[in-house]
């Protein structure tokens, strides 16, 4: 351990309440402790989930922006900053409070260090899983992309990665972006006799078999366990329909009823779903499917500190969801008494990476998968003056820097960039490098495109994008963030009707004209359409954008003027 992570260590410690002397083995002590999370019961699981290939640690800033209406107004995870924090019974100036929320993340940054990285949540995983005997580890999907590495290696750097970390079972989302052979290439080779991939939400188009297995039933401390998978249920919607052209998502909450009350008939004293459906839907699935003892999600990258305890007609159904990045390692345990679930211990540990020794043999496992890339990744663009994350309900500040070059390369007075939840943190003063950018473009249709829309469909896809985002009914939310806009300002009321949520459309201080057409920059397009057309990578466009201004400077973000949120607790900027 060098100086500055002996003094991590010393803050972290101190900022949890311990009275430490300055030297090494007492530091280690107390960092320590912040990992002894004793055996409880007799059925345990580990859970990640959307690490977005993130093989190494990094910075991740949480959102200050996350709201909620109706009745997920003031619930969970419709919470940011302080009232995270009171809600979840957590000290501010905490390293959790770090973990779990923005507040002061620049300063907070710097004293605790980065988080994540396979090599010390491997550690953090052979340490659980030494003190709970048979615990499965689940991998929530969201694993095999975003990253350089996993994008120009097929996503086999995460395969090979996951395989090493003792990954047990995991259900999918951008997988299905390697395309339909890939993935199954993966599940019938790689993944044979070594790891359960479950989807029961997925199915072929001609006679509705399932595609991949719906569940998976495992006897644990003799308790028998089932784990039924649940895949990203709006994939073709959301991705490009033709990667994955012959099968069928969607949540299918009716097959999930019927999967439960198959597993329980054939013995399963403790049921989990493993979700990738976000949040919100899980917790109305938690209302409404019966016989779940626990709902482990993913998607939308909410970081829980406590489960949601879902009432429903036959008992109570936990929900978690374990945030992004491979920042956040669950441990969910429970207690088995005659057949049946009668208490349990649930606890999100972030992973410091800096607290957390790195296991070497997932070490030199990275090392290698990184080699033949080094010289790429480590190329520097640019240097940002200010903080650039990703996440929010509207707009980040790395987002608008991808805005601004679309615009300026592409000669576009308005540009869009999808509201994707994913990609990394960079402070003040850090060199951005290829790495960094492809941490926030890597997917597998990457085209930049250029187009001319009238303002009426500019309207149309701005509403669109908005009942996503903040129709009252989960099951119609697909769980990212609103598009991210370039040049233009609106207003929005989220809680107005479909289709009068987005009003006073401006460019340059002017009104957008329903009837006037409008050059338009974007990337990502889902059609296959563009795939033909094959414009820029939004990397070479960035990489060029960014080579060429040398510094990035700290600018407001471009955010609509959003009606209706006084006194949101979901809002904090």
């Amino acid at each position: 351990m060098n100086r500055r992570e002996f003094l991590q260590v010393l803050a972290v410690a101190s900022a949890g309440g311990m009275v430490l002397n300055t030297d090494y083995a007492s530091a280690q002590v107390a960092a320590n402790k912040f990992y002894d999370l004793p055996r409880f019961g007799n059925v345990h699981f580990l859970h990640f989930t959307d690490c977005h290939a993130q093989l190494k640690p990094i910075y991740f800033r949480e959102p200050d922006v996350n709201l909620g209406f109706g009745s997920q107004f003031g619930q969970t995870p419709h919470l940011v900053g302080e009232h995270l924090l009171k809600a979840h019974n957590i000290k501010p100036g905490t390293p959790e409070a770090h973990a779990f929320t923005y507040l002061d993340f620049e300063k907070a940054a710097a004293t605790y260090g980065k988080v994540g990285g396979f090599a010390h949540l491997a550690t953090l995983v052979k340490k659980m899983k030494a003190s709970r005997p048979g615990a499965l580890l689940l991998d929530g999907g969201d694993t095999w992309q975003g990253s350089g590495t996993a994008l120009w290696t097929n996503g086999q750097d995460m395969v090979d990665a996951c395989l090493a970390l003792g990954v047990d079972i995991m259900t999918p989302h951008w997988e299905m972006t390697l395309g339909e052979e890939r993935v199954k290439e993966i599940v019938e080779k790689d993944f044979k006799g070594k790891v359960s991939f479950l989807a029961q939400n997925i199915k072929t188009n001609d006679f509705g078999d399932q595609v991949f297995d719906p569940y998976v039933i495992r006897e644990m401390n003799g308790v028998k366990v089932a784990i039924i998978g649940q895949a990203f249920p709006y994939t073709p919607i959301a991705n490009p329909r033709y990667m994955v052209a012959n099968w069928t998502f969607g949540i299918q909450e009716e097959h999930m009823q019927q999967m439960v009350q198959e597993v329980r008939a054939k013995g399963a004293k403790v049921v989990v779903v493993l979700s990738h459906n976000g949040m919100d839907v899980d917790l109305k699935m938690a209302s409404r499917v019966t016989g779940i003892d626990a709902i482990m999600g993913g998607h939308t990258h909410d970081g829980v500190p406590t489960p949601v305890k879902v009432k429903n007609a036959s008992g109570v159904t936990l929900v978690t969801n374990a945030g992004s990045n491979g920042k956040y390692l669950g441990v969910l345990d429970f207690k088995v008494n005659a057949g049946k679930v009668s208490d349990f211990r649930y606890k999100l540990l972030p992973v410091f990476s800096e607290m957390i020794p790195a296991d070497s043999a997932m070490n030199q496992l990275i090392s290698k998968m990184r080699a033949p890339f080094e010289s790429k990744l480590s190329e520097k663009l640019a240097v940002t003056e200010g903080l650039l994350y990703r996440r929010g309900n509207f707009n980040g500040s790395f987002d608008q820097l991808i805005l601004d070059g679309l615009m300026a390369v592409k000669n576009a007075e308005i540009a869009f960039s999808p509201g994707f939840r994913w990609g990394t943190s960079l402070l003040p003063g850090q060199a951005i490098t290829m790495e960094h950018l492809l941490d926030q473009t890597a997917i597998t249709y990457p085209w930049t495109t250029v187009s001319t829309m009238s303002g009426e469909m500019i309207k149309t896809i701005l509403e669109d994008v908005a009942d996503n985002l903040f129709n009252p009914d989960p099951y119609y939310q697909q769980g990212g963030d609103m598009v991210r806009v370039g040049g233009l300002q609106y207003d929005i009321n989220p809680t107005a009707q479909a289709g009068k949520r987005i009003n006073n459309m401006m460019l340059r201080g002017q009104l957008i004209d329903p009837n006037k057409s409008y050059k338009v920059a974007g990337w990502a397009p889902v059609a296959e359409e563009a795939k033909a057309v094959g414009g820029e990578p939004i990397w070479d466009v960035m990489s060029k954008y960014l080579r060429d201004i040398k510094t990035v400077k700290a600018k407001s973000l471009n955010m609509p003027k959003i009606e209706g949120i006084k006194g949101n607790p979901g809002f904090g900027v």
